[in-house]
């Protein structure tokens, strides 16, 4: 049976303490596990790391054939992998991917960007903007094959599948569910099922919350909604970094001035050093003045006289870019004959369209051509 996610079921209340009600607290915010509903945020178990169980009525699951061998790859191909399954534009969506399932078959979870955005906001209200956010279906253990674990509720019954996946149905629904896949053998927990799906089942006790989700399968907060103290360094910023090297020395030499910050500014002057060097392979800074030196390594300004045009035109570009994610490898950046020249390692046959699409909705400026190997892009520095 097909499930769909315009099939809303409201969420059922939870009998348990409302957040903030001996919640155990950390560093970084309250632990253990949460129920989002639709009329509160409640602690289910105070075990366990902070995650927050959102309703899966409002995320679809399924499992994808992603035959790549890196994450980054995979990620590039997903929206490419499931736009057929779809009928929302695919930037209208949100793509989450999770654990593999079986070999080079991995779980996807499909929101939309106004369900992720009220999540997000609700649980930053309450002080979890740190948490995990895990459809509930997948706190349920992953059945055999063929095989239904099934958590029946007076108003909703979660259910998940021997493929990984999940759904979330309403008790009037469940028996259709189950006849409509062929009758699968039912596994349930925490009661018994309804009607003539007794005979097929089991009735198992579920572990608790903590323990079932020390590892979920898939947490939602990836991309955009990342917490924002799990974020790495992007494209644009790694490139940014290498660009503004000179920058860098002149911070590290500035605060050494400083006594309680003079270990920082060695250790930043070491990093420094150890790009220039690596960089220029082998170059090494002068000890009296690097600062000076490094500044001498950037492209001259241009013939206007005014900020460096190297620096201008990689952070345009790189800006614009940043949004196609840390899979974007740059293998080299230059200045010939007044354009900015960037040359990017592609396998990815779209990568240059998409390049296009980010310039362009960035206002920059550009010809993007593929070559060898990649794509190059060559943007004005002025």
């Amino acid at each position: 049976m097909a499930m769909t996610r315009d099939a809303f079921v409201t969420a059922e209340p939870p009998l348990r303490a409302s957040l903030g009600t001996g919640a155990r607290e950390n560093r970084s915010g309250p632990a253990g596990i949460w129920t989002l509903t639709g009329e509160a945020l409640a602690a289910s178990d105070v075990d366990g790391p902070a995650t927050v169980l959102v309703p899966t009525e409002g995320v679809r699951l399924v499992a994808v054939d992603l035959p790549l061998p890196t994450r980054a790859k995979r990620l590039a191909a997903l929206p490419f992998a499931i736009e057929e399954m779809i009928a929302e534009p695919i930037d209208a969506v949100h793509l989450a991917l999770g654990a593999e399932l079986s070999p080079r078959r991995y779980l996807v979870g499909i929101v939309g960007h106004d369900q992720m955005a009220q999540w997000i906001a609700r649980i930053e209200d309450a002080g979890l903007d740190h948490a995990a956010l895990v459809p509930d279906a997948l706190a349920l253990p992953v059945p055999g094959e063929g095989e239904w674990a099934i958590e029946p509720g007076e108003t909703r019954a979660l259910v998940r599948g021997g493929d990984g996946t999940g759904f979330a149905v309403s008790p009037p629904l469940l028996r259709t569910a189950w006849e409509a896949a062929g009758r699968p053998r039912a596994i349930c927990y925490g009661a018994a099922l309804p009607g003539d799906m007794v005979d097929a089942a089991d009735v198992l006790p579920l572990d608790a919350l903590g323990r079932r989700l020390l590892a979920p399968a898939l947490d939602l907060r990836q991309g955009p909604y990342a917490p924002k103290r799990r974020s790495t360094a992007s494209f644009g910023k790694a490139l940014a970094t290498i660009a503004a090297v000179g920058v860098l020395a002149h911070v590290a030499i500035a605060t050494a001035d400083t006594v309680a910050l003079r270990g920082i500014a060695d250790a930043r002057e070491a990093e420094t050093r150890e790009l220039v060097a690596a960089r220029l392979h082998g170059a090494a800074l002068p000890a009296d003045d690097p600062a000076g030196a490094v500044a001498d390594l950037l492209p001259s300004p241009g013939a206007s006289g005014g900020a460096n045009a190297y620096l201008a035109a990689s952070a345009r570009v790189t800006a614009a870019l940043a949004p196609l994610g840390p899979q974007v490898a740059a293998r080299s950046m230059r200045l010939e004959g007044g354009s900015l020249i960037v040359d990017l390692d592609a396998t990815d046959p779209a990568l240059a369209d998409r390049a296009r699409a980010a310039l362009r909705e960035a206002g920059v400026a550009a010809t993007v051509a593929s070559v060898d190997g990649g794509v190059r892009i060559t943007s004005p520095a002025a």
